[in-house]
């Protein structure tokens, strides 16, 4: 079955999971305050022969539900909200035969300006970071999917160099460790990856021995993630444009700098600012987003070193690009173009981990944030 018939046919969500080698649902975060804003929410399907996007459909009205995370079980999906008066995580429950959302409830994030949130591989808490405040939260999931009183809190202390954008911290991503026994946390305002230990049957984060590793002074750490084996970790630094490559140490948390490169070509001389790193599913290649040169740059990773080699920056159709993230198959790359107000598709080179334009756009307002519903066949 191809995408025009999901365009036409009320298919469930439970169906589509029986049909994983063709299409995948996807769920979009977006600002809804601004100039072309949207209202919430929106999914979608993808064909994951084609790389075609069905046309995005509201699964829930809310208010900036910037970033999203998605429950292992498929049943429920967590969102932050940035309302500016009482900032907030959402619980959702996801409807298996629309893909729509119903709301559960809501928690406070413990801050201002949540801005990233993920679960813990137990799937028992939702982890949250509040940029504004420079704060970290952990709630803990109930077991309809609900989120239960907050449990877990850490507000970071300190500055860096930059007087416009490091006067205080700003923790700006939250992420486990392969064995669930440490949260990292990428914090711009300080110039450190944060290191905790967690605990997630008490749902509760403290301070790691080491607590934390250092990068450049004003590079501005913002995203972080695993390489595919788990021996090697990599951040993007929004402020200096580079992604900083660490050896990890599994039994301690430590994270060892083993390489800084640059996201951006040597002539370069406009203004940039770094947003979304990730690996591909088979662990050979990373790929880093620039807004300003409005890029995605590609590297190919060394297996046994964890180092960066540069590919190439693609700029076909991007702007602005807050976020994109690769289908589980590694076919392709989802590109949110948070100022070009759609969400663009390319296809991703097997050997060379290079992107290739599809064709393929959907229009959205201000998206920020993609991610996939996957089949529970691979959960």
């Amino acid at each position: 079955m191809r995408m025009k018939a999901f365009i036409t046919a009320a298919i469930s969500i439970a169906a589509l999971s029986t049909v994983y080698a063709e299409s995948l649902p996807v769920y979009f975060g977006t600002y809804t305050s601004g100039k072309n804003s949207s209202k919430g929410i929106y999914r979608s399907v993808l064909d994951t022969e084609t790389g075609e996007l069905s046309a995005p459909v509201l699964a829930a009205e809310a208010k900036n539900p910037s970033f999203l995370e998605i429950h292992p079980s498929g049943k429920y999906l967590y969102a932050v909200s940035e309302s500016g008066d009482v900032d907030t995580v959402s619980a959702y429950a996801i409807d298996p035969d629309t893909g729509n959302l119903k709301l559960l409830n809501s928690r406070p994030s413990g801050g201002s300006g949540p801005c990233h949130v993920n679960i813990d591989r137990s799937a028992k808490n939702v982890l949250v970071t509040n940029y504004g405040s420079g704060s970290v939260s952990v709630i803990p999931i109930a077991a309809d999917g609900s989120l239960a009183e907050p449990t877990g809190f850490v507000q970071h202390e300190g500055s860096s160099v930059n007087p416009q954008r490091q006067k205080g911290p700003h923790a700006h991503s939250i992420n486990v460790s392969p064995d669930n026994r440490f949260a990292f946390v990428a914090d711009l305002g300080l110039d450190k990856i944060m290191i905790y230990k967690l605990d997630v049957d008490k749902g509760m984060i403290a301070a790691n021995d080491p607590a934390f590793t250092k990068v450049k002074p004003g590079a501005g750490p913002r995203h972080f993630t695993f390489g595919a084996d788990g021996r090697y970790a990599y951040v993007i630094n929004e402020l200096d444009g580079t992604v900083t490559a660490f050896a990890y140490e599994p039994a301690s948390g430590t994270l060892t700098e083993i390489q800084t490169i640059s996201t951006l070509p040597d002539d370069f001389a406009g203004s940039n600012s770094c947003a979304e790193v990730r690996v591909h599913p088979n662990g050979r290649f990373l790929y880093g987003s620039n807004r300003g040169h409005d890029s995605i740059a590609v590297y190919r990773i060394d297996p046994a070193k964890g180092t960066l080699t540069f590919v190439e920056h693609e700029r076909a159709g991007i702007k602005t690009p807050r976020n994109f993230n690769i289908d589980p198959t590694g076919k392709f790359c989802l590109v949110a173009n948070q100022d070009g107000n759609s969400v663009i598709v390319f296809r991703i080179d097997q050997k060379t981990g290079a992107l290739e334009p599809t064709g393929n756009k959907i229009s959205i307002g201000r998206p920020v944030c993609i991610r996939f519903l996957q089949p529970k066949s691979n959960r």
